[in-house]
């Protein structure tokens, strides 16, 4: 039951450090999957993927979320080309200084209006609108998976005491986008229930990405550390059981959960 062969899946934000490793795990277990990101990533992941596992459908959609109507009509041309979705995964957000990421404009006091309805806009509403096109597709089927990609800090205010005395810290916008993932995650499982349509959220815990822009200081990450029961930081595939549970049969009768996969962090 965990083979998901013969099932279509879309990611948003394949090309991120989380994105991709989902990908690798649908497309391992056999699953047809449809790549949206941005620019020479996406292109780069396409090629790769496509040629690793060649008894599965690649495709990509080079897409900027924050063109309302171009994602729109991306997510009706992957329903045009599958004839049917089977997993919608919410990945995507916007990880940059647009939306307050270790710039000072992001902390809570500087916050502009501007900055706050950008992270909301791709924190919930890319969330809201791939679900709102993709899950009336799944509910003609009478099938589905949705997952979105939450947050421990959806569980948890973030400890002002890891960021003590660095340049890092993690602004109010993520905390508060997160949590609202969870509301939509119920909300849609709730309304979606009687068409077969599960919806469920997965709060990843600490898994930074150390090579990427927005890399924590070392200061943090030793702290960070000394607060996980499991004594480790979390890397992406830990996220792999989780994605595939959700995506394959098993998981048919689970819907508005949410799975937090942190090596205990909220737990103390």
């Amino acid at each position: 039951m965990f083979n998901l062969k013969g099932k279509n899946c879309i990611i948003t934000g394949a090309s991120g450090y989380l994105g991709r490793t989902m990908a690798e795990a649908l497309l391992e277990n056999n699953a047809n999957v449809d790549l949206y990101g941005r620019g020479e990533k996406i292109i780069k992941l396409h090629t790769e993927l496509q040629d690793n596992y060649r008894t599965c459908k690649v495709i990509y959609h080079d897409v900027d979320l924050y063109d309302t109507d171009n994602f729109k009509k991306c997510l009706l041309d992957s329903i045009k080309q599958n004839k049917r979705i089977d997993i919608l995964i919410n990945n995507a957000f916007d990880f940059s200084k647009d939306v307050g990421f270790n710039d000072e404009s992001g902390r809570f006091e500087n916050l502009s209006k501007d900055k706050f309805m950008r992270g909301m806009e791709s924190g919930v509403y890319w969330y809201l609108l791939s679900t709102q096109i993709i899950g009336e597709q799944m509910k003609k089927q009478r099938n589905g998976s949705i997952i979105n990609i939450s947050s421990m800090y959806g569980q948890v205010s973030p400890d002002p005491l890891l960021y003590e005395n660095t340049e890092t810290f993690n602004p109010p916008t993520y905390s508060i986008v997160k949590s609202g993932l969870l509301g939509l995650t119920r909300y849609v499982s709730s309304f979606y229930g009687k068409y077969r349509v599960i919806c469920n959220s997965i709060s990843p815990g600490p898994i930074p990405n150390t090579e990427g822009k927005n890399k924590p200081d070392n200061k943090v990450l030793k702290r960070l550390i000394k607060k996980i029961p499991l004594g480790r930081c979390g890397k992406p595939e830990d996220l792999n059981g989780a994605i595939v549970f959700l995506s394959s049969d098993f998981s048919s009768f689970v819907t508005g959960t949410n799975l937090i996969i942190d090596g205990g962090f909220t737990i103390i």
